[in-house]
């Protein structure tokens, strides 16, 4: 059954991703650890569907409160899906987005871009290492021969301290129907929060490890758990807009 060699098709991915990138994920595990202990924040950003990436990691039972997802409706779906995908590739855009918001060198950056080659998250992330901002992207090592759609000839990776590998084949499509030459069941969604939830996992217990406390919500759907959270929401409300 086709479901069943996604299903290990996603399973090989996800070795990748968490299993053979175990150093890297480990030092970026420590850098957001060491961003939180100093009161930094976790950026998150994404154009068309990597912005799920930055959506899944905030307000979330279980997720790290000091996280400022990086959402513009004009990059992401919902106010138009093909408009976002031709503003994505567009230059000079990132500039006046990223001055939007309060990012400093005590915070840390994630662009995630499966290609790594449109010119949307090139430009973030430069706009980020410019500041002195320490950026992390999330890619795909199967685009790495392709031409940037910058005019720089750069890509995504050119600007981060980490590059991360969501470890998808070329188009994300990972399972053809017979022999139709018709490919099904994108991955990238999947491995990309996947390597970002590991990261907070490993960089809450690295928190609790140097004596901090890891400021987690819990869920608001369990006795008490809004009550919980007032804290950590009135904590970040004033520097992360979104709550």
């Amino acid at each position: 059954m086709l479901y069943q060699e996604y299903y290990h098709k996603v399973l090989q991915v996800l070795d990748h991703a968490i299993g053979d990138q175990a150093e890297k994920l480990q030092k970026t595990a420590a850098l957001v650890a060491d961003t939180l202990a100093a009161d930094g924040l976790i950026y998150l950003f994404g154009c068309g569907h990597s912005h799920i990436v930055a959506e899944d990691l905030f307000y979330r039972a279980g997720g790290l409160a000091p996280v400022y997802p990086i959402l513009d409706s004009a990059l992401m779906l919902h106010d138009g899906a093909v408009k976002s995908s031709c503003l994505e590739r567009m230059c000079g855009l990132a500039d006046p987005l990223f001055k939007r918001f309060p990012i400093t060198q005590r915070d840390i950056l994630f662009v995630v871009s499966t290609s790594g080659i449109n010119s949307v998250p090139i430009e973030m992330a430069r706009c980020a290492q410019e500041k002195g901002i320490t950026v992390v992207t999330v890619v795909s090592q199967a685009y790495a021969q392709d031409t940037s759609r910058h005019p720089s000839g750069k890509k995504l990776s050119d600007f981060a301290d980490i590059v991360l590998d969501n470890g998808v084949c070329h188009g994300d499509a990972a399972v053809e129907i017979g022999t139709s030459g018709i490919h099904v069941g994108p991955i990238s969604t999947i491995s990309a929060c996947t390597i970002m939830q590991a990261i907070v996992v490993q960089a809450s217990q690295m928190l609790w490890e140097k004596g901090v406390e890891p400021p987690v919500y819990v869920s608001g759907n369990v006795q008490g758990g809004m009550e919980k959270n007032m804290d950590l929401i009135e904590r970040y409300r004033s520097r992360i807009r979104f709550l």
